[in-house]
């Protein structure tokens, strides 16, 4: 693929890692979770446009006042229809460490939680550890497995899916504020969730051979 510099052994290796937990049957006590997190801006209508009427549709003025930005760390569990989110000011390693902690809170009664994630700096146990101390990161990592996208290559989260049905479902409007984006988040988060709604992973290791030859 064209925006993978190069294939090295680290890319086979991470990359298998990946397609080999989805392929995984679904485990309760091993659930495989996929996050992400994505900025998303806060707008404003500059005046109030028209409300639909009847044979008339809604008209909205194209200018707007911007009014800051706002983080939304997304988690999904493919083959359990599990989702959840998270708007934050910021997206610091102290949120992302909040954000793993109350993801772990879901699945109190698995053993290892399995999370992929791509390299971003905080996506790290020292995160963990800077914002709850050491031992109660080396505690929480004991139900926690970390695995990393390779390089370059983060279409292998299946969070990437996630973010985008998120955008397209409930982003596509002007929110002005953290407030209203957190209703609307927890609105479609709990939509997902009533709807059980998983991802079918289709890219195996047999694909992976004929898309990455060079590797094999």
């Amino acid at each position: 693929m064209w925006c993978i510099p190069k294939l090295t052994d680290e890319f086979k290796e991470r990359m298998e890692d990946l397609l080999d937990l989805y392929v995984l049957p679904y485990d309760p006590k091993e659930p495989k979770v996929c996050i992400d997190e994505k900025s998303t801006q806060l707008l404003e209508d500059s005046r109030l446009g028209l409300p639909t009427a009847p044979g008339k549709i809604a008209i909205r003025d194209y200018e707007y006042v911007r009014k800051g930005t706002a983080n939304i760390f997304v988690a999904v569990e493919p083959k359990g229809g599990r989702h959840y989110a998270k708007v934050t000011k910021r997206r610091t390693k102290q949120d992302y460490a909040e954000f793993i902690r109350d993801l772990t809170k879901l699945y109190p009664n698995a053993n290892i939680i399995h999370i992929v994630q791509d390299n971003l700096n905080t996506h790290s146990e020292k995160s963990l550890i800077m914002a709850f101390g050491k031992q109660q990161a080396e505690q929480m990592m004991k139900r926690i497995k970390f695995h990393f996208t390779p390089k370059h290559a983060s279409w292998l989260n299946m969070a990437e899916i996630e973010i985008g049905i998120l955008s397209k479902q409930c982003l596509k409007k002007r929110i002005s504020n953290i407030s209203i984006l957190t209703k609307e988040v927890r609105a479609w988060e709990s939509r997902q969730n009533k709807a059980k709604r998983m991802i079918h992973w289709k890219f195996n290791r047999k694909k992976a051979k004929k898309v990455f030859p060079s590797l094999y």
